[in-house]
């Protein structure tokens, strides 16, 4: 079930996860215990993914002990999956003041300031995480960062699979080629187009990646051009081997999810193109219209570690669970992965016969081709399609390497070939629906 690690750069600057250890203690699924003012029951309803109901149960716990750091933290954090900034800010300030030195809270909260572009705000924040390359990039930015210049854009894709690619100016040079991934944070160039660019880094450091030490480097891009949409004061990062050659020749570059949460984005995996729209209200009411008209509901829309994108899907009958949706990045054939708990538990055909060597956050581990009878989100539906599960895998990866709620697995880029999908950062919301954007 590999996880295209290799453009991670935030996991490897953390120190990637060692997936192999313990999954959840309750049963997967169990039933998430009654909201009571206690800890132990808001943590159940939050790992279990019943946000609303745990940031409720944890406000009752700070009505009761206003000192409770960890009720305060996961309070914002609450509000931090959701983009309520207000909320979020509230209460991750609360658990600042009580523990000034806590990493996890200077981490969420740096994470709150720059959803929202308040990178002056994040640098100290990510100091006190111990995020030094966070703190320098984005102290050396000045002036807006993610300026939108035109109202909508369509990129076609130049190729499908095994990953797709689209074109897109950088510095107002000629066309490059880029695919684009969701489990990857920040827009993402080659070493070669960064020195044809006239890149600087702001700064760099050296880190491992599969066993090969490699630099990694932030720098700050004038514009980035894809279709009808500029964006300029952009974030970006590269990397080289130390003989300063690229990592990687596949493509040209990445374009991560900060890139496409500034914007309100569509995934037309049916017509082949990246819809790119400036997120006005009026934007955001047409596509929730055109999604009506398609019979799209609205579905729940989550971010956590500051890229990783979570929605409600199902796996073999499980009913609605908190699962991650994954688009673009080189996936292979699965249309999903999961846990080897889940396929356990929920009685997954799975093939144990041909094991697959593969790597997950840039560490090897060996994944099975699985089969579930039904994996669903929202009305998108595929029976008995190719799946893969990963024994080592944990239900539920705490802070600082995962999201510290359980997540049943996640849809990859083939399950959605037949839809397009619209990711709505404002409301909060996801729509799928089937064929080509209108």
């Amino acid at each position: 079930m590999a996880d295209d690690g290799k453009w991670d750069r935030r996991s490897l600057l953390r120190g990637a996860a060692v997936v192999a250890g313990a999954v959840a203690a309750t049963p997967l699924l169990g039933k998430a215990a009654a909201a009571h003012a206690d800890d132990s029951d808001a943590d159940a309803l939050f790992k279990a993914g019943k946000f609303e109901r745990a940031g409720r149960a944890y406000e009752e716990i700070l009505k009761a002990d206003p000192t409770n750091l960890h009720a305060a933290r996961q309070r914002g954090y609450v509000g931090l999956l959701a983009n309520k900034f207000p909320d979020a800010e509230k209460y991750l300030t609360m658990a600042l003041e009580l523990a000034p030195g806590d990493k996890e809270t200077n981490q969420l909260l740096g994470d709150c300031y720059i959803r929202q572009d308040k990178f002056s705000l994040s640098v100290a924040r990510w100091q006190a995480a111990g995020e030094e390359g966070y703190a320098k990039w984005f102290a050396a930015i000045r002036g807006k960062p993610y300026q939108i210049h035109g109202d909508i854009g369509r990129v076609p894709w130049l190729q499908m699979d095994p990953e797709p690619l689209v074109e897109a100016s950088v510095n107002n040079g000629p066309s490059k080629r880029f695919t684009f991934y969701t489990g990857a944070p920040n827009l993402q160039v080659t070493a070669t187009v960064a020195k044809e660019a006239g890149l600087t880094p702001v700064y760099k450091e050296k880190t491992d990646f599969e066993g090969t030490a490699i630099w990694v480097y932030y720098g700050i891009l004038d514009s980035f051009k894809l279709g009808g949409i500029e964006l300029r004061n952009v974030p970006v990062g590269w990397s080289s081997t130390e003989s300063g050659e690229d990592v990687g020749t596949g493509n040209d570059g990445l374009i991560g999810t900060w890139v496409f949460y500034h914007l309100l984005t569509t995934f037309d995996y049916a017509g082949r193109s990246l819809i790119l729209r400036r997120p006005t209200p009026e934007m955001v009411g047409d596509v929730r219209a055109d999604a009506a008209r398609a019979g799209a509901k609205p579905l729940p829309l989550w971010l956590s570690r500051d890229h990783d994108v979570h929605s409600l899907g199902s796996i073999a009958g499980s009913g609605p669970r908190v699962m991650g949706v994954n688009f673009g990045g080189s996936s292979g054939a699965t249309a999903a992965g999961m846990p080897g708990e889940v396929t356990k538990q929920l009685g997954v055909r799975t093939d144990h016969d041909r094991p697959i060597e593969t790597f997950a956050h840039s560490h090897p581990t060996i994944a099975y081709p699985c089969y579930p009878k039904e994996i669903r989100l929202g009305d998108a539906v595929a029976n008995e399609v190719y799946c893969e599960t990963d024994p080592n895998m944990p239900v539920n990866v705490p802070w600082p390497y995962g999201p510290g709620f359980d997540a049943i697995g996640h849809f990859a880029h083939c399950f959605f070939k037949p839809y397009n999908i619209t990711l709505d950062f404002t409301d909060m919301n996801l729509y799928i629906a089937p064929g080509k954007a209108t």
